[in-house]
């Protein structure tokens, strides 16, 4: 793993998966068509947390490119929290969906890691993503 720093929060806007894991493709899809923009020319990110009831809630969100870009698009709005992340890089992530958990998991598993934060895919295109977790 490697570590980032993100200097400023992100303030993203999206919609939460009701149907995680099958819905998110239908989320990303509903973010681009209404957006506009490709992965590249925006930044998109799916931020997952846990509730307290065992339950993965996941939420597919896009960056935001201007102050009342959600309410204009009727989406949700929150935060990726500046600070410290590990990581670790995925390549042709669109082939190897089913293995993204495994590297939570295995990330999770480490002592550097805040365990009370989300963890967040980062899609930088349609080849590389980034799965991040918050330092300790």
């Amino acid at each position: 793993m490697e570590q980032l720093i993100i200097e400023n929060d992100i303030k993203v806007f999206g919609i939460e998966v009701k149907t995680f894991p099958a819905g998110i493709d239908d989320a990303f899809l509903e973010l681009l068509r209404k957006t506009g923009d490709p992965a590249g020319a925006r930044n998109y990110y799916g931020v997952s947390s846990m509730n307290k009831d065992g339950k993965i809630i996941y939420k597919a969100v896009a960056e935001q490119k201007f102050n009342d870009e959600a309410e204009k698009l009727n989406f949700e709005k929150s935060t990726i929290e500046k600070g410290a992340y590990l990581y670790a890089t995925l390549k042709n992530w669109r082939t190897q969906t089913n293995c993204i958990k495994d590297i939570f998991h295995e990330m999770m598993n480490d002592d550097h890691t805040d365990k009370t934060k989300p963890c967040v895919e980062w899609y930088k295109n349609d080849e590389e993503m980034l799965c991040l977790v918050k330092a300790i």
